[in-house]
């Protein structure tokens, strides 16, 4: 999968004091819309997707976090590869110092319907909800908005990756 960018603290990665969590991404669009999870808590879009846990693959992972964030089913024949994002970002937390995300973003459809979303706990609170927008409202959202204590480099991680949707899919 092709390097987008890397975001974030320029460390040694296989430091001990290292947390790893790589993700899977879906980027599902709708004419000129993207489908993006906001959060009403803190103001803030992100992409439907998360961590990819121990023995699963980047796909299931990718299927079976959309359908838990946003109540959405994958069309499983669609799913193309669209790029790879790296973040390392500070973490102080369980014994680690630094955070460090593999992002694997998926351009992929999705069946009309929507079911109820299956949120954790902290999705929960921040009031998760499914939405499509328009991508310069959510690059202005995430880049422009205070979002309390969210990730700056998450919040930057989804804005350049509405830009190259924009220059690569929407513009083209």
């Amino acid at each position: 999968m092709r390097l987008l960018f890397e975001i974030g603290l320029k460390i040694d990665i296989n430091n001990e004091l290292v947390y790893r969590r790589p993700s899977a991404r879906a980027i599902i669009l709708n004419g000129n819309k993207v489908g993006l999870i906001y959060s009403k808590r803190y103001n803030y879009y992100k992409f439907p997707g998360g961590g990819i846990e121990i023995n699963e693959s980047n796909i299931e992972a990718l299927i079976r976090e959309t359908k838990e964030e946003a109540g959405l089913n994958i069309i499983p024949s669609t799913i193309k590869e669209f790029g790879l994002v790296k973040r390392i970002d500070d973490y102080n937390k369980d014994g680690y110092r630094y955070f460090y995300q593999e992002n694997y973003y998926y351009l992929c459809d999705v069946y009309p319907f929507i079911e109820a979303q299956k949120l954790d706990d902290y999705e929960s609170y921040e009031g998760f909800t499914f939405k499509y927008v328009d991508i310069l409202e959510a690059i202005e959202t995430n880049r422009c908005n205070s979002h309390n204590n969210k990730s700056k480099q998450m919040l930057e991680r989804e804005a350049k990756i509405l830009e190259l949707i924009k220059k690569e899919i929407i513009n083209s």
